[in-house]
């Protein structure tokens, strides 16, 4: 999507984030005859400049972030799913994932935490079915 690709980079040397490679489109895209504003705030602001803010926060940690705080909000759309695959294009390992989402359950709530791993549990099978010989 033009999301992962435009946040999923390698952190710079510093481990800031590196500036989005493609601007993103998706508020416009998806919603910009109904609701231009939250478009553009989507689009410009929160990916635009806050995803690729070079400060203290590399990208993993922005990712980590986003999905723990939908986790915690309940995120069951296609959001939390989203922001799991961009943890893991952004350098969060499986065994990492795991031990995170174990950590936040005690946090945010069982149910949603089962949820999030098997979202979590499809998302980096996803990656080893890919890397598959097949027959």
């Amino acid at each position: 999507s033009a999301l992962s690709s435009s946040l999923a980079a390698p952190a710079a040397s510093n481990g800031a984030a590196p500036a989005a490679r493609n601007p993103m489109t998706a508020g416009r895209d998806r919603l910009g005859d109904f609701a231009p504003d939250f478009a553009r705030y989507n689009d410009d602001i929160l990916y635009g400049e806050q995803w690729s803010k070079p400060d203290v926060l590399s990208l993993r940690d922005r990712s980590l972030i986003t999905m723990a705080a939908l986790l915690a909000a309940g995120g069951k759309d296609g959001s939390l799913r989203h922001h799991i695959a961009l943890s893991k294009k952004n350098g969060v390992s499986r065994e990492e994932m795991a031990a995170i989402l174990t950590h936040l359950a005690f946090y945010v709530g069982w149910p949603q935490t089962w949820h999030a791993m098997r979202l979590a549990r499809e998302v980096y099978d996803d990656d080893q079915q890919e890397r598959r010989p097949r027959p």
